[in-house]
């Protein structure tokens, strides 16, 4: 959660040539307690107080008891210290930047997108790369999904086009074996020797994501040892 920051003022102007020869030992802010453990300047405060260098050591400034010794160091060495409650960047494990996670793969992405459309209506003909549409003849009044309109959706997110028909998408990508499933392959259902009748989304551990019929609404399906469907099955694609 990105906090506030307090940068502090500049430092006050020496009072007398002794003085500069000598930098000005800055001493913390002074300090209240986060709940993250983090140290932030106290309300009214733009700049940490200074302490007085000692006379007979000018070359020393008198520590701060609520912070570690610091030697006052050389004008021509002056480090120039980050802005209150901001630390300096400490670098990764071998000096390398953290990098960003993987982007997942296109099965989990397509499968990701078919969930989030849990609940739409089945609507004959609808679907398409931007989601639900009203559909055509008995879908006519509809907007939603029907099945292969849903998995077109789906996988449009992934970068991948299908054609919204159950028959082409039969033929678009290749064959997967029923025990090489993975999230995001289509799965075919009924048409006898001819072309598919039904295709869902396979999510893993035997389910699916479809968009069954008229009347009906996009849900989950165990498929595989399911008596209407396990015995309809007719295989499976991976889109690429």
């Amino acid at each position: 959660m990105p906090t506030s920051e307090n940068p502090a003022g500049p430092s006050e102007p020496s009072r007398s040539p002794e003085v500069s020869s000598t930098a000005a030992s800055q001493s913390p802010p002074s300090t209240t307690a986060t709940s993250t453990g983090a140290l932030q300047n106290a309300p009214g405060q733009s700049t940490p107080d200074q302490s007085t260098p000692s006379q007979s050591t000018p070359d020393q400034s008198t520590p701060s008891q609520n912070a570690p010794d610091q030697n006052t160091p050389n004008l021509k060495h002056t480090t120039t210290l980050p802005p209150s409650g901001k630390s300096p960047a400490t670098p990764q494990s071998g000096g390398r930047r953290a990098t960003l996670e993987k982007p997942s793969k296109k099965g989990d992405i397509a499968v990701t997108a078919a969930l989030e459309k849990l609940g739409t209506p089945f609507s004959w003909g609808g679907g398409a790369p931007t989601g639900a549409t009203l559909g055509i003849g008995r879908g006519a009044h509809t907007t939603g999904f029907d099945c292969s309109g849903l998995t077109l959706y789906a996988w449009s997110k992934a970068g991948v086009h299908l054609a919204h028909y159950t028959g082409t998408q039969f033929r678009q990508g290749r064959r997967v074996a029923l025990k090489d499933l993975r999230p995001g392959d289509l799965l075919f259902f009924g048409g006898g020797k001819g072309d598919p009748t039904h295709v869902g989304l396979y999510l893993g551990h035997g389910l699916m994501i479809h968009a069954p019929k008229t009347g009906d609404v996009v849900r989950k399906t165990r498929f595989i040892d399911s008596p209407y469907y396990r015995p309809r099955y007719r295989g499976a694609t991976r889109p690429t």
